[in-house]
């Protein structure tokens, strides 16, 4: 089955005054809306903080005091287009679990789109690939925390062909 995992669609990451802004969070919008069209199972996902970090999570937190709140807080939400959907929150940065192992099922695909490309959209796509899973990350539906950022990224990502793909709405549309 081809899954289409929507990463970190939240206002935490669309917000100007937000920390983790991400600045071309508006520009994945349309895109992703494209793709709901095109995939039928589509699952979101939610960063949301550990109501107590451990390990290396403690330095982090530290650094970014702002985000501890809770997962039903106005910054974890989903943004206004999605709102309301049904959510697969994580505390870590990476996605794929058991949730998303058993949606995509043996011999199925993972289709990436969200935020940010250097961070949650990478480690779900590497952990998801090491699973054995074919990839396809939409780089016109991902943004990261600037474009240097997006593009150096999905260059790392092309080295993982033919296990990860990047793509177009355009390409998915005409698979």
């Amino acid at each position: 089955m081809t899954v289409l995992a929507l990463i970190d669609l939240q206002r935490i990451f669309a917000e100007p005054e937000s920390g983790w802004a991400t600045p071309d969070f508006q520009r994945v919008i349309k895109p992703t809306q494209q793709l709901i069209e095109l995939i039928p199972t589509v699952v979101f996902t939610r960063f949301v903080a550990p109501s107590e970090p451990t390990g290396s999570w403690i330095p982090y937190y530290e650094q970014w005091p702002f985000a501890l709140q809770p997962p039903d807080s106005y910054a974890y939400q989903l943004v206004d287009e999605f709102r309301g959907a049904p959510t697969l929150d994580k505390t870590t940065f990476g996605k794929w679990g058991p949730e998303l192992a058993e949606a995509v099922g043996p011999g199925g695909q993972l289709v990436l789109s969200g935020v940010t490309t250097d961070c949650c959209v990478l480690t779900t796509a590497l952990a998801a690939v090491d699973a054995g899973v074919r990839v396809q990350v939409v780089a016109d539906a991902c943004a990261g925390v600037d474009e240097a950022s997006h593009q150096k990224t999905l260059d790392i990502m092309r080295l993982y062909s033919p296990m990860l793909e990047v793509v177009t709405v355009e390409e998915v549309r005409t698979q």
